[in-house]
């Protein structure tokens, strides 16, 4: 064939700039002072480093793991889970985990049933704490998996924050613990990382008294912080016998933990729309006497603006001795009366110039009106959207009690009819919370000793025993955590308070 000429098997190959249309090189040379080369070989060297044979001795029992041979054992189990060849039975290793899982899960069933059986019926409140506990162990598996990432930067101490601040120190330390031993599966040294954030969580929530003083947050990062210091570096003596077995750039993660913790606030602001809780810190907020509605309260129906302020101090200082939220008792008595601004006249305390407007209309109708205010006040707050727990506080203030001196002034006029005390009966419900059923006798007690004409100790100590018994008579306490001991305390700290608020003063000499 001339030079011109071409075969028949080469007008079918295709050019280079078609071939490479479809094809791509997948395997690059990189020369050995490559920045990626050097970085792959260092990383293979920190786990598999060492040699060893088949009946060579590690480490004998009870001897001390020096760093050298905890390499070879972490490269021996890296290079183990790593090759294929190994045959595992994965469905007994995965029954074995859900097994394990469901154990942990049960315990918190168990733990909800007994102790906080209230939950079983809030959606909101088991969705919370799943998808708490999901995304800490999720978190935990992703740094695992991630080499960039120490796991210790996980702020595995807001757990118990969040749980504290909506639920209680028992429930949030129990389920920090399960949220550890679950993420337990997939760390390292589980024994370490156990004890290290179980501590920095008591830690946590044994530093956080109040949400709503300033700094407390910075003061709380720095504790975990240091717990998780010092802990690392105790443990890093008693296993190495030296510092020199002390990884510094551990602490640095530490110190980013601690900053993680700092995003407490905005997620529990976050959380308290989602999911309906209640913080201390909008207790706080709610209990200002700035706030719109209460201004409005104390401009439409002054007197029982000052009656709620003595009802606060009164059910506060109760709950205190026997146990319970303050801030909520308060929150929910500076509330629980706001209903009287629709008819303030018709309330005692609003009435100035010694007119009755009673006097104009029936018994029942009176009654309505009173009964109403719980009614008027409920509304006021969804207006004003006030959470849920404290509307609790307007609807239970009164339980499930009549209205006792319309209903008699009604039985002495018809003594010959049948009365319907429905009519005269507030509509409920009974408390169902401690602070609840501490704020109805707060309330009865103190509107009670305003209309007493003889105050003296005698008759105030009186009074507040017949209150009670007549409200336990009536069985108002029945669906409150609250025991006959506490009402004793109860009793003895609103008599003492209102010999104080009721005692004459000193007369001085001229």
């Amino acid at each position: 064939m001339g030079s011109g000429s071409t075969s028949r098997s080469e007008e079918h190959i295709p050019s280079r700039i078609t071939i490479a249309k479809y094809i791509r090189p997948n395997i690059f040379m990189m020369k050995l002072d490559d920045p990626k080369c050097v970085g792959n070989r260092t990383e293979y060297h920190q786990y598999h480093t060492g040699h060893g044979s088949a009946d060579r001795l590690f480490t004998s029992n009870g001897e001390l793991v020096s760093p050298s041979k905890f390499q070879l054992v972490e490269s021996l189990r890296k290079e183990y889970e790593s090759n294929a060849n190994v045959i595992r039975n994965y469905s007994v290793i995965y029954l074995g985990q859900f097994i394990l899982i469901s154990v942990l899960v049960l315990s918190l069933l168990w733990y909800v049933i007994n102790f906080r059986r209230d939950m079983m019926g809030s959606p909101a409140q088991t969705l919370f704490i799943l998808s708490l506990i999901v995304i800490m162990v999720g978190l935990t598996k992703v740094t695992v998996n991630n080499e960039a990432i120490s796991y210790y930067v996980i702020p595995f101490a807001i757990t118990p924050i969040f749980l504290k601040t909506f639920f209680n120190v028992r429930f949030a330390l129990f389920v920090h613990f399960l949220i550890l031993l679950l993420a337990g599966f997939w760390i390292p040294n589980s024994y370490q990382f156990l004890l290290m954030n179980f501590l920095a969580g008591v830690v946590a929530v044994f530093s956080m008294r109040s949400y709503y003083k300033r700094g407390i947050l910075f003061f709380i990062a720095m504790f975990v912080s240091l717990t998780y210091i010092l802990i690392y570096v105790i443990l890093s003596l008693l296993q190495e016998g030296t510092l020199d077995g002390v990884n510094w750039m551990v602490l640095l993660w530490f110190g980013g933990n601690g900053l993680l913790i700092l995003t407490v606030y905005p997620l529990i602001y976050i959380f308290e729309r989602l999911f309906g809780f209640l913080s201390d810190a909008t207790l706080f907020e709610l209990s200002d006497t700035n706030q719109p509605l209460l201004r409005m309260l104390a401009e439409k129906a002054p007197g029982t603006f000052q009656h709620s302020l003595q009802v606060a101090s009164l059910a506060e200082e109760a709950v205190l001795k026997v146990g319970g939220n303050p801030l909520i008792v308060r929150t929910g008595a500076l509330y629980h009366d706001i209903g009287k601004m629709n008819n303030p006249y018709f309330f005692i305390e609003n009435q100035m110039d010694g007119e009755n407007p009673h006097d104009k209309v029936d018994f029942k109708t009176s009654a309505k009106i009173i009964i109403d205010h719980v009614f008027d006040g409920v509304e006021l707050a969804k207006k004003y959207n006030l959470p849920a727990q404290i509307i609790d506080f307007i609807l239970t203030h009164h339980g499930t009690s009549t209205v006792q001196y319309f209903y008699r002034s009604y039985l002495s006029n018809n003594p010959d009819e049948e009365v319907d005390i429905s009519a005269f009966r507030y509509p409920g419900p009974k408390p169902h919370m401690k602070e609840m059923a501490v704020v109805m006798i707060a309330d009865s007690v103190e509107a009670a000793s305003r209309s007493m004409k003889d105050i003296n100790e005698a008759s105030l100590n009186q009074l507040v025993d017949n209150i009670v018994e007549h409200q336990t008579r009536e069985d108002q306490y029945s669906e409150a955590d609250i025991t006959f001991s506490d009402i004793s305390a109860i009793k003895k700290i609103f008599k003492q308070k209102l010999i104080n608020i009721y005692h004459a003063r000193i007369a001085y000499p001229e």
